[in-house]
């Protein structure tokens, strides 16, 4: 055979999807249902998975996030980009991962999770008041959502992690 088909899996993109679309975000949070949307839920969401590696000391697989990227620009082409746009737009989602991972904790150095408000506010207009019960909503659920995880074997968080429950 000359030419092989190249194999990977999609299963960090597929849960992270799963996790981005729970009725939760857009019924009791009122989020709006959009590409925006999704995928900072999903880098909040994959933000939480990195933490937890990082607290348990463990190095997360550099090839499960460059398929997870290489997801999202086959997603951008499908919806119409054209490669300069896709080029432009993957800069710009790298740029926003990295600023939630970044920040997305308001405490690191304490046991506990506490997700950071100015991080939430800033990728989420919707929730610009940290008293509103939207916010309060979306803090509890990723604030469990650690929780749940932490709890998880490494080599089961991922899969495991869709069958969380608010």
């Amino acid at each position: 055979m000359i030419f092989k088909k190249k194999t990977h899996s999609d299963n960090l993109y597929n849960i992270l999807l799963t996790l981005s679309r729970n009725k939760f975000f857009y019924s009791e949070v009122c989020l709006p249902d959009s590409f925006e949307t999704r995928i900072n839920l999903m880098f909040f969401h994959f933000s939480v998975f990195l933490k937890i590696y990082k607290k348990k000391e463990k190095k997360f697989n550099q090839k499960v996030y460059d398929i997870l990227f290489h997801n999202i620009e086959n997603n951008l082409r499908e919806l119409g980009f054209g490669d300069v746009s896709v080029n432009k737009k993957m800069k710009d989602l790298n740029k926003i991962l990295y600023d939630i991972l970044l920040k997305i904790e308001k405490n690191e150095l304490k046991s506990d999770f506490r997700i950071n408000s100015s991080v939430v506010m800033k990728y989420f207009e919707d929730l610009s008041d940290e008293k509103s019960i939207k916010y309060k909503f979306f803090s509890s659920y990723f604030t469990n959502f650690y929780n749940f995880c932490f709890e998880l074997p490494l080599e089961n968080m991922l899969n495991t992690s869709i069958k969380f429950k608010i």
